[in-house]
């Protein structure tokens, strides 16, 4: 109970929704490598254990705040019970090649890995899509089988193939 009570009193003036990620000792880290990915990013209040409880040892990291293009975030070490997987991912909208493949690159560094579709898992476990702004038109177009074809041989996303797909 006092995780949660710590969690509310820390944050009180926040948006509607902040999206909370379960960490297990490292989510200090984690929010600084999302802060330097992503634009108009900046790390927050960071919160410490005032007691020893199963997320961490006394005065080590409880809670990180940040925001990543004004979308705000907060990573709890709340221990090794509970680990990401692809039920939940962030959809990133590229503009750009250029965006696709910084992005991509960025978040596979360091033991990140790519999947499939535009799907990857960064170094921390959790499960991104990188993919054109796009998207969602070329596959609602009048070549959409095409297009999917196309996507689906696909590990990071080519925009100019998926748009000659879609001709």
């Amino acid at each position: 109970m006092l995780i949660f009570t710590t969690i509310f009193k820390a944050f009180p003036a926040m948006k509607p929704f902040t999206t909370c990620l379960w960490f297990d000792g490292n989510a200090e880290e984690a929010a600084g490598f999302y802060v330097s990915v992503f634009k108009n990013s900046k790390m927050g209040e960071v919160q410490r254990n005032s007691t020893d409880n199963p997320g961490g040892k006394k005065n080590s990291v409880l809670l990180v705040n940040f925001t990543l293009n004004g979308q705000q975030f907060m990573a709890l070490n709340g221990g090794p019970n509970f680990k990401f997987n692809k039920a939940v991912s962030f959809v990133v909208h590229c503009e750009t090649q250029d965006e696709i493949d910084y992005y991509w690159e960025k978040l596979i560094a360091n033991g990140g890995q790519p999947v499939q579709c535009g799907w990857l898992k960064d170094r921390f476990g959790l499960s991104w899509q990188i993919v054109p702004a796009n998207l969602g038109k070329l596959i609602a177009g009048a070549n959409s089988a095409k297009v999917m074809t196309a996507l689906m041989q696909m590990i990071k996303f080519n925009i100019a193939e998926l748009e000659a797909a879609s001709q």
